[in-house]
């Protein structure tokens, strides 16, 4: 079991730097969009900001919470334990020539979230109102297609940094795709909630494309920046397309089973947002006909869940031992994620070697 103190170094390794990067991006957009005598661009940046937490509604600057940037510190400790420190270059500058592909990958997952946010309706995000419920839907698709757009732009600054233009344009390919694939998972994702024949295959295959897609993109591009070796790039992107997997599957347990003090949410609270998340899926394909019964009924009725229908659910979810299913399929996809990282060809340096017992400290964090 990783300790808090043990996950919170790990993600905070690189905090200052991506915060620094990321805000450079945008404000190096935003001073090249102003010109004289022209309409003024600022609020459009603005809203990215609020978005990322950094301003409140009115544009005035706050301590807010930027989230724990998961994917760009992929990209970096998958940069490092590829090889970043072999490069013959002083530490301050190895890190800056992949910085630009950070910011790329936490740009691009903030445009989905931005999205995500207007197509499930959601007025919330980190105690915040969301920007569509503040601005409207019009605007704020126009500031996630924005990140949308700047996410490639800031992309290209590693060339700016001294790599190949042909590495440049393979991080652009891989994360293209992974774009593509990710918009088919959101995309399968709000289709699945009007039907009633979603299948726990199905489900994975759409987590697969949704959140697995773009955390094993991070790790691929951080591997194509440190290295050359293919067998390195394809082992660092197994690990991160399992961490994916095992990154829903948790988030899924948590939002059935943990109580107020873990998670800072409802218990149960995925239940009552009638989330067709993998536990109760499980249920409807084990549970026996009275029991099925209820959770299509209770699941598709249009008035909010009582404590007794959640209860009762939850009594389901134990008659198939759901909870045990879905804690030994996020292990068996942790125990992916470690043999993919005990098979990483492992470098004689320093930096690597942490890069990588940081990698094992995220799969603890997640398993745990």
């Amino acid at each position: 079991m990783t300790s808090k103190p043990a996950i919170q170094s790990t993600l905070r390794r690189y905090q200052s730097e991506i915060l620094t990067a990321l805000r450079r991006s945008i404000e190096r957009a935003k001073d090249a969009a102003i010109h004289p005598g022209a309409g003024d661009p600022t609020p459009f940046y603005g809203q990215m900001q609020y978005h990322l937490g950094w301003v409140d509604a009115s544009f005035s600057p706050v301590a807010g919470n930027a989230g724990k940037l998961w994917r760009p510190t992929l990209l970096l400790l998958a940069y490092e334990a590829a090889g970043a420190a072999n490069t013959g270059s002083d530490n301050a500058h190895y890190l800056r020539c992949a910085l630009p592909a950070a910011v790329a990958v936490e740009l691009t997952h903030n445009f989905t979230l931005i999205h995500d946010d207007i197509e499930d309706r959601d007025a919330e995000r980190r105690h915040r109102p969301t920007l569509w419920n503040i601005w409207g839907i019009p605007q704020s698709i126009n500031t996630g297609d924005g990140m949308f757009a700047l996410a490639r732009l800031t992309l290209w600054e590693v060339v700016e940094e001294g790599l190949e233009p042909a590495i440049a344009v393979r991080l652009g390919a891989v994360l293209d795709r992974a774009c593509l694939v990710l918009v088919e998972g959101q995309h399968l994702d709000i289709s699945f909630e009007t039907r009633d024949d979603i299948s726990v295959s199905m489900y994975v295959d759409m987590i697969s494309r949704k959140t697995a897609a773009l955390m094993g993109c991070a790790a691929e591009m951080g591997a194509l920046l440190g290295t050359r070796d293919q067998e390195t790039i394809d082992r660092l992107r197994s690990f991160g397309y399992a961490m994916g997997i095992a990154f829903q599957v948790r988030d899924d347990i948590l939002g059935v089973w943990a109580s107020t003090e873990e998670l800072g949410k409802t218990p149960a609270g995925d239940i009552y947002r009638r989330k067709k998340s993998l536990p109760v899926l499980h249920a409807l394909e084990h549970a026996s006909a009275p029991d099925r019964q209820f959770l299509r009924q209770a699941y598709s009725q249009e008035v909010p869940l009582t404590s007794a229908q959640v209860e009762e659910a939850l009594a389901i979810f134990e008659r198939t031992h759901t909870k045990a299913y879905c804690r030994s399929y996020l292990a068996e996809h942790c125990r992916l994620a470690h043999e993919s990282l005990a098979n990483v060809p492992h470098l004689s340096n320093p930096v690597a070697a942490r890069a990588l017992d940081d990698m094992e400290t995220l799969v603890h964090f997640v398993e745990s």
